[in-house]
């Protein structure tokens, strides 16, 4: 069992944050137990952009849910790049499943899926969930637990 992370150039090191999600690097690391069929989750409560229309901030609470294939993420790298759409001006759309797509193209997941819960904007919530497709058999996909908007009802 592997676990070299030499090629790492974040972790235990001083970083500086990156002003886009374009320039932030995401990081890799050998998973302890391929083939085994487990689910890693990173939970975003307080994950923010902004809109590119108006440059408003907006605020989601993202939920990333994969089972690893032969890589892991470097959560360091993770949470660097998710910091960096805080200036980053996109639709709710356009940052959840761009998040989604450089993770599978990182990673290549025996499976993945995000929930982005967003909160309202304009009076509306939207959110956001997309997956690569049905999770492999026998595989245990707890609930993302993250409750609809309900304002103040």
């Amino acid at each position: 069992m592997s676990h070299d992370v030499s090629g790492l150039t974040m972790l235990g090191r001083s970083t500086a944050q990156p002003n886009s999600p374009e320039e932030a690097v995401l990081e890799r690391v050998p998973n302890p137990h391929p083939g085994t069929h487990y689910v890693a989750r990173f939970t975003a409560p307080e994950f923010t952009s902004l809109c590119p229309i108006t440059a408003q901030p907006d605020f989601a609470h993202l939920v990333i849910d994969y089972i690893p294939g032969e890589w892991l993420v470097e959560s360091k790298s993770l949470k660097l790049y998710l910091t960096s759409f805080r200036n980053h001006g996109a639709f709710h759309e356009a940052c959840t499943i761009d998040i989604a797509k450089r993770l599978v193209e990182l990673l290549e997941p025996a499976w993945l899926r995000i929930g982005g819960y967003w909160y309202p904007r304009g009076g509306i919530p939207i959110d956001v969930f997309w997956q690569t497709g049905a999770p492999p058999a026998g595989a245990w996909i707890p609930d993302q637990g993250v409750p609809p908007y309900r304002g103040r009802g």
